[in-house]
């Protein structure tokens, strides 16, 4: 089986820290800080931070927020989650 796959059923591994990652790495690959990012979306730094770090169950409303702000769809943020 795939490490991810048992990692997830064993529950070590959150969505919400799968989803941060996602993010973090769609941020650094467009080579934005985390600071100017958040401001750009007008959410707070410290807020941000913690989605990225996976502490937070972020609404639809704010992960549309850092979808548009990527400039990627819904769809491709949660794509290989």
């Amino acid at each position: 089986m795939h490490l991810l796959f048992i990692m997830l059923i064993r529950g070590e591994i959150m969505i919400t820290e799968l989803l941060g990652k996602r993010i973090k790495d769609l941020r650094l690959s467009k080579g934005l800080s985390q600071e100017k990012f958040a401001l750009s979306i007008e959410m707070d730094r410290t807020y941000f931070a913690s989605v990225e770090s996976g502490k937070r169950n972020i609404s639809l409303k704010n992960i549309e927020k850092i979808a548009n702000g990527l400039n990627v769809s819904i769809e491709e943020l949660f794509k290989g989650l």
